[in-house]
């Protein structure tokens, strides 16, 4: 399985405090099936800096401590990026970290409590400047838990999306589930992966969420497709075809007369 969305690098957001850590959280993966995690520390979010060249260094340096400890896990270049107006400017690509710097896709967070008024515009941009955004974890913010017709108009215009797997499992709390299974049951969700920070609470692992989504799409094909193969093509910098998602049933109203 590839985690599309880890933090695991040392020291540089609220991610592992030292290297100790990043290596036990790099055994955890591996034993939950974990090949390939993507290192997507938080930038921009009025807390942490992080740009794509230090990013890189951090990346390197982590892949070469596994390589000395004989842990069988590959990082890739990522971060987190922090919605915000300048995202789509002509000059700003440069300066957004792209998945596996590939310059294709990009993870994309919005504050928890909304989405930002102009959120569109801004993620139109970027798709206009060839940059596909990710949503990341939206079944935790709470203007979407609140209404998931939301989250239409963003996948319709080619947004993917992101659910984290504790968030499938209830970890994150009875909100963040029933929005993250309506996502999957709904084909609003296209991504799971561990948005892990830690080797205790917030660990990297993925397989319990996708025996979970396998049995909510009743299909562990496309479960597994949010773990491989769709996360495998965002590394590769492909084009991802995007199926439709299905419209929630309205609820009827009934009207009595006398």
């Amino acid at each position: 399985m590839i985690d599309l969305h880890c933090h695991i690098l040392p020291g540089i957001d609220d991610g592992p405090v030292d290297i100790r850590e990043s290596l036990d959280m790099a055994r955890q993966a591996v034993l939950d099936g974990i090949h390939t995690v993507v290192a997507t520390p938080h930038s921009q979010n009025g807390m942490y800096v992080n740009f794509s060249p230090d990013i890189g260094r951090h990346v390197q340096e982590i892949n070469r401590i596994l390589k000395e400890h004989a842990i069988e896990l590959v990082v890739l270049s990522g971060a987190e990026e922090h919605i915000r107006p300048d995202m789509g400017h002509a000059g700003m690509p440069g300066h957004i970290s792209t998945i596996n710097d590939n310059g294709r896709y990009v993870l994309v967070e919005f504050p928890f409590m909304a989405v930002p008024h102009g959120a569109r515009e801004v993620l139109y941009q970027m798709k206009q400047r060839g940059l596909t955004p990710i949503l990341a974890h939206p079944e935790r913010n709470a203007a979407i838990q609140r209404n998931i017709e939301i989250l239409y108009p963003f996948v319709e215009s080619g947004c993917l999306t992101q659910i984290t797997a504790m968030s499938l499992t209830g970890d994150l709390g009875e909100h963040a589930m029933t929005c993250a299974h309506q996502m999957v049951a709904l084909r609003l969700a296209h991504v799971i992966a561990s948005d892990a920070h830690s080797a205790g609470n917030r660990r990297p692992e993925l397989s319990s969420a996708v025996a979970l989504a396998a049995h909510l799409l009743g299909s562990r094909q496309e479960a597994e497709n949010m773990v491989i193969h769709t996360p495998q093509a965002i590394i590769s910098g492909q084009t991802i075809q995007l199926e439709d998602p299905i419209k929630p049933r309205k609820k009827k109203r009934w009207f009595f007369g006398k």
